[in-house]
């Protein structure tokens, strides 16, 4: 049985941080000696261009080109569609063809059978032959429930939820605006466990682009904390707000190949740990599950 753990970065909020932990968190595991495949399922394309792949509709292989040759029941080979990073990561990329597949699979069939026919498992079966290569596969999901968010669900075995502290303008607003994403997320979650993939679980949520001199970010983080906490991990690091973040994603770059000595790059170190300590509890139960 393969020790490889997947991970979903998710939440149905755009700009919270999911790309940029994404290939930050992945450079940080494999700084820690960890072999690591990012797998980007979102049509945007946005981790793939975050890792300097400028162009993806220019690639010949993506994920799209490789779940369409399993609805077709066409032989598959991921290994085809994978690339091979310079700062110790891989690649699944993405481009604008899987907005086509979304489509595809939305027509094909409605939401409320798609656990039946099959068409929540197709990023499965992808994650499943890789697998065996890697410790952390790591799937980048789009900003909604969509049928490739829920394709991710499928696949994983847990899920982080990055969460920006601090939104729109009135602080009444914003508290209340993000315990309703979190609370809607979390439902979501939810039903694709009882539906679909019973082992799902919930990793925790990690505060990205936090401000942390500000009232209000403070304010949400310690709402977060009060309303989930005692169910949910909120990680200890949070994700501090920097303009070097953004530079580095436009420049193709994770954070340490762009401003190691940050503090982007150190907060981001730290929850790699968190994530490598926690897998590694995670695996040593299973371990002990399987012996009794």
């Amino acid at each position: 049985m393969s020790n490889c753990k997947v991970i979903a970065l998710t939440n149905q909020k755009g700009g919270v941080g999911k790309t940029t932990t994404a290939v930050n968190l992945g450079v940080s595991l494999a700084q820690q000696g960890k072999k690591v495949l990012l797998i980007d399922a979102d049509a945007q394309a946005n981790l793939t261009m975050s890792l300097g792949y400028n162009r993806p509709d220019d690639l010949s292989v993506t994920l799209s080109t490789i779940m369409q040759d399993i609805i077709d029941d066409k032989s598959v080979d991921v290994t085809q569609g994978i690339l091979h990073h310079g700062e110790g990561v891989d690649l699944l990329p993405s481009n604008i063809e899987q907005s086509g597949l979304e489509v595809r699979l939305i027509n094909a069939i409605s939401r409320e059978m798609c656990a039946i026919v099959g068409n929540c498992q197709l990023l499965k079966p992808c994650v499943n032959e890789v697998k065996k290569n890697y410790d952390y596969v790591l799937v980048d999901c789009m900003p909604s429930l969509g049928m490739l968010t829920i394709n991710a669900l499928t696949a994983a075995d847990s899920v982080v939820i990055p969460t920006q502290p601090h939104y729109l303008s009135a602080r009444r607003r914003r508290v209340r605006f993000v315990n309703e994403l979190l609370s809607c997320l979390l439902r979501d979650l939810s039903k694709v466990r009882r539906q679909i993939n019973p082992p799902l679980r919930i990793d925790g949520i990690l505060m990205t682009m936090v401000m942390p001199h500000t009232n209000i970010s403070k304010e949400i983080t310690a709402t977060v904390r009060s309303a989930y906490g005692q169910k949910i991990k909120v990680f200890d690091t949070q994700i501090p707000h920097s303009i070097r973040a953004v530079e580095a994603t436009a420049e193709g770059k994770s954070i340490f190949a762009y401003d190691k000595g940050g503090k982007v790059a150190a907060a981001y170190e730290q929850f790699g740990k968190e994530v490598a300590e926690l897998g590694e509890k995670q695996r040593n139960q299973n371990r002990a599950d399987r012996i009794r």
